[in-house]
């Protein structure tokens, strides 16, 4: 994998922090991943919208954004074609030690998914699963439980996880938003629900708008996910890729899915071009 300089509070770095930072002691910070397309960054300023709102319910002050926004653009130039990492950081968990906040930025190639994906149902009892807390919809670097979640998944031979609370309602993948079609309506768990206010989830439902594809919010049980006729999974990385079975339930990629893929295509590579 190709990584970019990168970049500490602005400066070149080696990439060391101090054992003493937040983001290492506790998982206390934000952090974002922006898709960058020939050196385009793609909806950045959604993604800097979304981390200023993680980090204000994490009471953690930033840089001035055009700082951060200065960084992030300068990374993409560099790497390209890949992805594009934030992380914004308190400084020092121990008493005593001093310790700036750190704003880290760099990038590396990460292409995109190849293929359709396979999920493995997991149950997430760590997941606010609607219920309401001070830090609901925050991006945030504590993803330790999202993780084992997907290695469960793939010590079961499948690729990733599917969330689902422990009352069987679909939620999320650890890294990704989900969807499903039935009868040609495509379905998504709804905000409500806690799950990540995903940029590519926003993308992707405003395509569809644009496509003609109607679309529900729902609050749906496992069950329903295994009745449609298509499922997708959504993100900065994967974009639409379609998914090609749930536990045992095997999915085709079908009409909605290729459409929406194409779309998006078409928009990205709108980007590319500039």
């Amino acid at each position: 994998m190709n990584t970019t300089t990168i970049l500490i509070n602005g400066e070149p770095s080696d990439g060391r922090i101090p054992v003493t930072d937040s983001s290492v002691l506790r998982g206390d910070a934000v952090f974002e991943v922006l898709k960058s397309y020939g050196g385009v960054l793609f909806r950045s300023e959604d993604h800097l919208d979304r981390l200023e709102a993680s980090a204000r319910k994490l009471m953690l002050d930033l840089p001035r954004r055009s700082l951060i926004a200065d960084w992030m653009e300068r990374v993409a130039a560099e790497i390209g074609d890949g992805a594009v990492r934030v992380v914004c950081t308190r400084g020092s968990s121990v008493p005593g030690i001093p310790g700036e906040p750190l704003v880290i930025v760099f990038g590396h190639t990460w292409p995109s998914a190849d293929g359709p994906c396979r999920l493995y149902p997991v149950p997430a009892p760590w997941h606010a699963a609607g219920v309401g807390w001070e830090l609901a919809g925050a991006k945030i670097t504590s993803y330790a439980p999202n993780m084992a979640s997907s290695r469960r998944a793939q010590a079961e031979g499948f690729d990733d996880a599917l969330l689902v609370t422990t009352e069987g309602i679909v939620l999320e993948g650890p890294t990704f938003s989900v969807a499903w079609v039935i009868d040609g309506v495509v379905e998504t768990p709804a905000l409500g629900l806690g799950i990540l206010d995903s940029i590519t989830r926003r993308v992707v439902l405003e395509l569809a708008d644009r496509e003609g594809v109607p679309v529900r919010e729902v609050e749906a049980p496992l069950e329903r996910m295994l009745e449609a006729d298509e499922a997708m999974a959504w993100s900065t990385v994967r974009e639409v890729q379609a998914v090609s079975a749930v536990g045992d339930h095997g999915y085709e990629t079908g009409p909605v899915t290729k459409r929406l893929q194409d779309a998006f295509a078409a928009l990205v590579g709108n980007l590319a071009d500039r």
